[in-house]
């Protein structure tokens, strides 16, 4: 039997209960603390993160579409891109070679920008939706349509690279393309979108040997009961307090990760 370590379950118990309390994808807090805080290669971590977010996020689109809260529509588009940009880029880091140090060097690189991005996503992603919202909301469903695919193609890259985002950075994307549309469905559809793409981009990291199954169980044993505890403490949190120490603290470990 695979050994739990209590270590690594600590840190999905804390990631855990940030989902929980902020919505924010597992994948900008857990891949970044793996590999700073636990000195695990970039391309395992990614790759083990990759099913661990497939793992969760399964769960919570069974929620959301027993709900009616996901827009298969919107899903569809955003598969339509993201699903041959992940094979592409699966291939693409094959060939490469992903147990290299040039590549977690560039991998680590690549997941420092988007940690950033994030940060920014998180941080003025109001602002971000007030100004370019109504802009979007004039243009035709077709050209919407075809900008969806092509942000998922950009997740399918960008995730399969180093599993962030696909929740932050894509949802702030989807409330600019879609405003007219409830914020609940978007975020039933940007997680729904979210399954098959780490799935497929998980397997293919496995395939490639980017998976460490104990790490993954250890980290799945502390996050479920975490985004249990935030999920229930969310409503005693003040979202004005955590949203920004949570973008702060995501803009320093991407600065990091760069320097």
């Amino acid at each position: 039997m695979t050994a739990i370590d209590p270590l690594y379950s600590l840190a999905g118990v804390f990631v855990g209960m940030l989902v929980g309390m902020t919505g924010v994808g597992g994948g900008s807090l857990m891949t970044p603390i793996l590999v700073l805080a636990f000195g695990i290669h970039p391309v395992t971590a990614v790759g083990t993160d990759l099913l661990y977010a497939s793992a969760t996020k399964s769960v919570g689109t069974v929620v959301h579409g027993h709900r009616g809260t996901v827009d298969w529509r919107v899903v569809r588009r955003l598969a339509t891109g993201s699903i041959p940009m992940t094979l592409i880029t699966l291939a693409t880091l094959s060939r490469a070679g992903t147990g290299t140090k040039a590549m977690g060097e560039a991998i680590a690189v690549v997941l420092g920008a988007a940690l950033l991005l994030t940060a920014v996503a998180i941080l003025f992603r109001a602002r971000i939706v007030a100004r370019m919202g109504p802009w979007f909301d004039g243009i035709a469903e077709r050209r919407i349509a075809g900008l969806t695919i092509l942000l998922g193609a950009i997740l399918g890259a960008l995730v399969s690279l180093t599993s962030v985002g696909a929740g932050a950075l894509g949802m702030t994307a989807l409330l600019v393309l879609y405003p007219r549309l409830p914020v609940n469905r978007l975020v039933g559809s940007d997680i729904a979108h979210a399954v098959p793409l780490t799935l497929i981009a998980g397997a293919g990291h496995w395939a490639m040997g980017g998976v460490d199954f104990a790490l993954l169980l250890s980290l799945l044993a502390g996050s479920i009961p975490g985004i249990i505890a935030g999920s229930l403490i969310a409503t005693r949190v003040s979202e004005r307090v955590l949203t920004p120490i949570l973008a702060v603290t995501l803009a320093i470990v991407g600065a990091k990760l760069l320097l």
